[in-house]
């Protein structure tokens, strides 16, 4: 006989659900049965994984802590994973002990979540353990306690060794009438494979990068990006707010259309072209999405570099002028 136990509390010292884990385990260990242990927040990155954990195992043990509200985030993706990758047919034979320990309020809610969860899954379960827990302390030293926690063990153990029949539910009835097409029509060796996928970061992180390079493709076949030998160059002349005794060269490049904007302010004269020059006060190089972004005041010059949007070198002081001569 195998026990699996699913912890989804946070493993912090104070929990009261690990002394009841710990004890469980002992008691179970002590009758013989094989039991291995599933630490969820340890198995974060591989949760997806987990239903496959199910497979040689005749018995569960979900065991969570209720610390604010529910049964947690990592219980309630481990149940996700069996909802869309366990083998169902497995899943049917499988008892299941609730175990949800509560330090505020809401452990009867969290229970029944559990409850409903396996019951839509197809599993059977055992009655639970349940309680609200103010001093951990005198909870775990409390020996009426720790005699409650080995008999619901042994119940366990008596369950799944003589296999306890279950009566049937409606939870089931609704999920083969109401919730037969939300779950994925996979067999248990696909359900496996996509399970391994999903938690697999280099490729969901691949197939990321694959539909950023479609994105950027279909907007380029979408849009002509490549502006005239006029645009901005209007927007800017426009806008141009001249500073006594101020006289400067900017030289904007905008590398996604390999296109160089030359702004030269000299006084009350503005001259705002395409081209290319070797004496200007400040380079900058950015994108033509970014100059777009400042010619409609969404972002300022100084801003836009501060941040990265642009990169520039030369005079600084030159540079923080851009957006006293130019008001958008």
């Amino acid at each position: 006989m195998k026990i699996n136990v699913y912890y989804g509390g946070r493993g912090i010292i104070e929990d009261p659900t690990l002394f009841v884990v710990n004890k469980l385990i002992e008691v179970l260990e002590e009758l013989r049965v094989e039991v291995e242990r599933f630490n969820l927040y340890e198995e974060k990155n591989t949760i997806s994984m987990l239903p496959q954990t199910l497979k040689d195992a005749d018995g569960v043990i979900l065991a969570t802590t209720v610390e604010w509200l529910g049964i947690g985030g990592y219980m309630q993706q481990f149940l996700d994973a069996c909802w869309f990758y366990a083998d169902k047919e497995k899943m049917e034979k499988l008892y299941m002990l609730p175990v949800v320990l509560s330090t505020t309020y809401g452990e009867r809610d969290a229970e029944n979540t559990l409850i409903k969860s396996w019951e839509m899954l197809g599993g059977k379960i055992q009655p639970g353990l349940c309680a609200y827990v103010k001093d951990h302390v005198e909870f775990e030293t409390n020996s009426e306690n720790v005699k409650h926690i080995e008999k619901y063990a042994e119940d366990l153990y008596r369950a799944v060794n003589k296999k306890v029949k279950v009566f049937p539910n409606s939870q089931i009835a609704m999920k083969q009438n109401v919730l037969r097409n939300i779950s994925l029509e996979l067999t248990p060796q696909e359900s496996e494979q996509l399970s391994m996928y999903v938690s697999d970061d280099t490729y969901i992180k691949k197939q990321k990068e694959d539909i950023q390079e479609l994105t950027e493709l279909f907007k380029g076949m979408l849009s002509d990006v490549k502006p005239s030998d006029t645009e901005f160059v209007n927007e800017f002349e426009a806008a141009y707010k001249p500073l006594e005794g101020f006289k400067a060269v900017y030289s904007i490049f905008m590398q996604d259309t390999d296109k160089n904007l030359l702004i030269e302010a000299d006084n009350a004269k503005i001259s705002v072209y395409y081209g290319e020059t070797e004496d200007a006060d400040v380079i900058a190089r950015t994108t033509r999405d970014v100059v777009q972004k400042i010619i409609t005041a969404q972002v300022s010059f100084q801003n836009a570099f501060m941040t990265g949007e642009i990169a520039a070198k030369g005079n600084f002081k030159i540079l923080r002028n851009f957006d006293s001569i130019f008001e958008f």
